[in-house]
């Protein structure tokens, strides 16, 4: 197995050094420059030096931020519970506050609905602004959907805690 991933290796390495791209550089009368993987007409071919690459330096294990072991990054029971409890209070909250922000946005929606939008022209007459008016409730349900979805995604993580 050793053997064929050093040969795929070997491979990979002289497939890239043989696929390098040509570029083209042309400069118009207006002195616009335009580079192009396809030769252009009064286009020049540029020499280009490869660039140099190096092959990734491991970290020393010592500069790893965590163990690798499982066990080193568990907590006891204890504190598991009081996270949980502590998630479960942030979320209530939210939900609280969602749930008022639902009220809200509901008595904004029936203004909306009630106070059509109407505009007067310079004779004095009186005329409704439809696309005003459906541009607001459009607006309006739009804010009350948002907060329906946030309560129901607060309602399924409460759910989905221990």
């Amino acid at each position: 197995m050793n053997l064929f991933r050093l040969t795929l290796l070997c491979s990979a390495v002289a497939f890239t050094s043989a696929t390098q791209a040509e570029i083209y550089k042309r400069v118009d009368k207006d002195g616009n420059v335009t580079y192009s993987s396809a030769p252009l007409k009064g286009a020049k071919k540029l020499e280009l030096e490869p660039l140099p690459t190096m092959a990734a330096q491991p970290v020393p294990p010592r500069q790893r931020k965590y163990s690798e072991s499982s066990s080193d990054l568990r907590v006891n029971s204890e504190t598991q519970n009081r996270r949980d409890d502590t998630r479960r209070k942030i979320l209530e909250d939210e939900l609280a506050t969602e749930e008022r922000a639902l009220e809200e946005a509901r008595a904004k929606l029936k203004e909306a609905e009630d106070n059509p939008e109407v505009f007067k022209s310079s004779t004095g007459q009186t005329f409704r602004n439809v696309a005003k008016y459906e541009e607001k409730v459009n607006n309006a349900q739009d804010d009350v959907k948002g907060h329906e979805k946030n309560i129901q995604a607060l309602k399924t993580e409460i759910s989905n805690l221990k």
